[in-house]
């Protein structure tokens, strides 16, 4: 298979704002969280965030920004008038005249009805919540905030307050959790109707409480038997799988992260946020990211980026890979010189081979695995491993 290279182009841009602070961090979590001070410095925090930014912007970038995605941490710990005044400072210093998307990232132990209207009068229409289980002892296995009730009257608090767009945020393969509990979560969940749920695996990673003190998880049988039931009541309710956790119906993708799966670029400001920028005239992709500790990145004179890291040619096809054969519609063919700044043949060999073991699609219009290479996607990337 061989494609004509196409110009090395820049991607579209959205921006990514990370709040550091929760009530309390989970044992399972190992983003970059931390327990908030019984007064967190919104109007501080903003001046860094600003300053941040503008630090950024040095170079004039001159796309428009498409979506905003403001994670964390626990984003909705900060008040309504906090993300008024970022979106009033933003459009100052950003084109956002093709922004249709801002995404919070709630916690259901944190929010009620008259907190979600002032984040819909600030700007704000899409939410992601935290619900991860609505079975009481399992939120309470997890060292959630919130019981089953709240998280209830949270999603139906939000659908008051206007948001028309909400993420259910789930997961499976609990501590002690069965199949028909599995099921059940997912069952309240599509009972609300939002159009988009993200379930995902619980999976024991470095630096948490749970790899230090591991629960006690289902089998590989359990879990297998859980994935398979939940994907077909997923399925039965009319949402679909368009990345490895995400379902929704169409139309209802989170803008945001379908852009990090495509490859795109976006900026990322605040303690701890990961950004990726592409210059072409450069023939440069270079990842970055911020100071982590909320009090360094409040304190910090001068640049609040502690690090960056170009993407150097050999290195390019796997990390374009990596993040794009996680959509199940893949992407167009055409999309790896335009990303990537390097010809399809580059990995000519490595796709016939995949393409023969039933692995992969791949012709002149697209790249995506199938539904058995999705299920050996760990094989099928380690085949582009430099």
């Amino acid at each position: 298979m061989t494609a004509s290279p196409e110009a090395f182009i820049a991607p579209p841009l959205t921006l990514y704002v990370h709040t550091p602070w929760c009530v309390r961090k989970c044992p399972y979590c190992d983003f970059n969280s931390h327990t908030a001070p019984q007064t967190i410095p919104e109007d501080d925090y903003l001046d860094a965030l600003l300053a941040d930014l503008d630090a950024d912007l040095t170079t004039p970038e001159t796309r428009p920004i498409e979506a905003i995605f403001i994670g964390g941490g626990t984003p909705s710990l900060m008040s309504p008038g906090f993300y008024e005044r970022l979106f009033e400072a933003l459009a100052r210093r950003l084109d956002l005249s093709r922004l249709d998307e801002i995404t919070l990232e709630a916690n259901p132990g944190t929010v009620e009805e008259a907190r979600f209207t002032g984040f819909r009068r600030a700007g704000i229409n899409r939410l992601s919540l935290g619900v991860q289980s609505f079975d009481p002892d399992h939120l309470e296995r997890l060292g959630r905030i919130h019981g089953g009730d709240d998280a209830s009257r949270a999603v139906t608090a939000a659908q008051a307050a206007g948001f028309e767009r909400i993420n259910i945020d789930l997961m499976h393969g609990l501590p002690q959790q069965t199949p028909e509990q599995a099921v059940a979560d997912l069952e309240t969940a599509l009972a609300f109707n939002t159009g988009h749920i993200s379930w995902y695996q619980l999976t024991i990673e470095p630096n948490t409480v749970f790899h230090s003190q591991p629960p006690t998880l289902p089998d590989e049988d359990t879990l297998a038997t859980i994935q398979e039931a939940g994907e077909a009541c997923l399925q039965e309710h009319g949402l679909q799988r368009y990345e490895v956790s995400a379902w929704s119906r169409p139309g209802e993708e989170c803008r945001h992260n379908l852009n990090y799966w495509r490859f795109g670029d976006y900026l990322a400001i605040g303690a701890g946020g990961h950004g990726k920028l592409t210059d072409p005239e450069a023939d440069q992709i270079t990842r970055y990211w911020k100071t982590r500790r909320p009090e360094d990145y409040l304190n910090r004179i001068g640049s609040r980026t502690a690090g960056r890291q170009e993407l150097e040619p050999v290195d390019r096809p796997l990390e374009f890979l990596l993040n794009t054969l996680r959509l199940s519609a893949g992407v167009p063919t055409s999309s790896f010189p335009e990303r990537t700044g390097l010809p399809l043949e580059r990995i000519h060999d490595q796709l016939e081979q995949l393409r023969r073991r039933g692995l992969l699609v791949a012709d002149e219009q697209r790249l995506a695995v199938t539904d058995q290479g999705q299920r050996f996607l760990n094989d099928v990337l380690e085949a582009f491993v430099p």
